[in-house]
C-alpha cells in the first residue's frame, strides 16, 4: 500500500488517500473501511439520457464519486473489494442519496474519511499496510498424487493462489509403474510451472512442501534436478528455503496442521504468523496452569484492565481484528478505548491478531479477546449481572 496523501487534524478528523499496490492491500482496505465512512474513488456508472424526440440511450461513463458507506463485500480468493453506499456529493451524473457500488482496484487511488474520526486502531492499520517489508512471508504447497494446493502465507491471512490437478495412472504391475512415473513427472512439471508463475525468485522466503508419504520429498528432488538441468540458478538458490514436512492429506485443510509442526515454526520464527502462534500457545499454556494470570472474555478482560493488571511488566492484551469490523460504531469504540487504555495509559502491550490465521481463530473461539496479566486475579469470573457480559456495547450503553 502506498500512502499518497494524509490530512488528519488533532481531533482525528480528516482524510487519507491510499493506493493499493498488491492483493494483500485489499485485505487491509477491507479492514479499514467501515459503514458510515465517506469514500471517494473512480467509478464506472451507467447514465441514461433522453433526446428531444423522447428516445432514450444508455452509456457507461468514467467519473469520480463520493459515497457514504453502507456495506462491503470482499472476496478473499480474488481479493476483489466492492463497497456500496449512498452518494454523498452531487455530480453532473448523480444526485445525493442515489445508491452506487464502488469497485476498488489495484493501482487506483481512493480517499477515505472516517465518520468517527481516525482512531488509534485505524491509524496503526494504515501504518502497517504502508510498511514496505510486509506482503508474503512464506509459500506452501500442500499436495498428494494428482493434487496440489499452492498457498501464500502473509502477515494477515493465508490465501489459496491456485489448485493444480493432474491425472496420474495407478501402479498396477511392472508396465504400469512406468506410466505412473511419467504421469507423476507431468504432474510435477505442472506444479513447478505454476509455482514459478507466482513466486518471485529474487526473494528469499520459506517454501513449504507438504504431503502424505513421499510426494513432497519427490517433488523437491524433481524441482532441484530440473533447476540443475535447465541452469536455473535463481531456482537452485531457493534450495535452502525448501522445507519438506509430513501432512495427513494433500487438501487445503491440512495446512493448519502443517503450520504447527516444529520444523515449520523454526523456519517461520521471524514472521508475524509465528509470533502470533507463539502468543496464543503461551496464553493457552498459562490458562492450563490456572494461576490467575490468563483471562479471556469481554467482561473479564475489561475488569482486569480497570484493575491495572494489564500494564507495564508483562501485561499483554490479545484482541481479534474481527472486533473492529463491528457494524455498530459504539461496539468498535468500546474496543478502541480499551486498546488505547492498555497501550497509552497502563503501558501494556497490545497485539491485534488476524482472524484469518489459526491463532486468531483460536482467539475468536474465546470471545475474540484475552489478556496476560502482570499479577494474578482470582475473582473475575464470579457471577454478576449478565446484561453487560456480551461482546457488544459498552456496559453503560443503553
Amino acid at each position: 500500500m502506498r500512502l499518497v496523501k494524509q490530512s488528519i487534524e488533532r481531533d482525528g478528523s480528516g482524510t487519507i488517500t491510499l493506493c493499493p499496490e498488491e492483493q494483500e492491500d485489499m485485505w487491509f482496505t477491507y479492514n479499514l473501511i467501515r459503514p458510515t465512512d465517506t469514500l471517494r474513488a473512480s467509478a464506472l456508472r451507467r447514465v441514461t439520457t433522453e433526446s428531444s424526440t423522447g428516445s432514450t440511450s444508455s452509456t457507461r461513463i468514467h467519473t469520480t464519486l463520493t459515497i457514504r458507506v453502507t456495506g462491503l463485500d470482499f472476496d478473499p480468493q480474488s481479493a476483489q473489494l466492492h463497497v456500496s453506499g449512498r452518494i454523498a456529493e452531487e455530480t453532473k451524473y448523480t444526485k445525493v442519496g442515489q445508491y452506487h457500488t464502488l469497485d476498488l482496484e489495484l493501482h487506483r487511488n481512493f480517499t477515505l474519511e472516517k465518520a468517527e474520526g481516525w482512531d488509534s486502531v485505524a491509524r496503526n492499520l494504515v501504518k502497517e499496510a504502508c510498511n514496505p517489508v510486509k506482503s508474503s512471508e512464506a509459500w506452501a504447497i500442500v499436495m498428494e498424487e494428482g493434487i496440489a494446493n499452492l498457498c501464500v502465507l502473509t502477515g494477515s491471512r493465508t490465501v489459496l493462489r491456485q489448485r493444480v490437478e493432474g491425472k496420474v495412472p495407478r501402479k498396477r504391475g511392472g508396465l504400469a509403474q512406468g506410466e505412473h512415473d511419467k504421469g507423476m513427472a507431468r504432474f510435477f512439471q505442472t506444479v513447478l510451472d505454476t509455482l514459478l508463475r507466482h513466486i518471485d525468485l529474487a526473494e528469499s522466503k520459506p517454501i513449504l512442501l507438504a504431503s502424505p508419504g513421499y510426494t513432497a520429498r519427490n517433488f523437491q528432488k524433481f524441482l532441484l534436478e530440473t533447476a540443475t538441468r535447465t541452469g536455473n540458478k535463481a531456482l537452485l538458490a531457493q534450495k535452502a528455503n525448501l522445507v519438506v514436512v509430513h501432512a495427513s492429506s494433500g487438501h487445503l485443510y491440512a495446512l493448519n496442521e502443517i503450520l504447527q509442526s516444529p520444523e515449520v515454526l523454526a523456519k517461520l520464527k521471524d514472521t508475524k504468523y509465528a509470533r502470533e502462534t507463539k502468543l496464543m500457545d503461551d496464553f493457552m499454556t498459562m490458562l492450563r496452569i490456572d494461576d490467575g494470570r490468563a483471562w479471556y472474555g469481554p467482561r473479564e478482560v475489561e475488569q482486569a484492565v480497570d484493575r491495572g493488571a494489564v500494564g507495564r511488566g508483562g501485561g499483554v492484551l490479545l484482541i481479534s481484528d474481527a472486533l473492529f469490523r463491528a457494524q455498530d460504531v459504539a461496539v468498535r469504540r468500546r474496543w478502541v478505548r480499551l486498546v488505547d487504555k492498555v497501550r497509552d495509559v497502563e503501558g501494556g502491550e497490545v497485539r491485534v491478531l488476524s482472524s484469518e490465521h489459526e491463532s486468531g481463530k483460536k482467539l475468536d473461539g474465546l470471545g475474540g479477546i484475552a489478556a496476560v496479566l502482570t499479577f494474578p486475579l482470582d475473582d473475575l469470573d464470579e457471577e454478576e449481572d449478565n446484561s453487560d457480559h456480551d461482546i457488544g456495547r459498552e456496559p453503560n450503553d443503553n
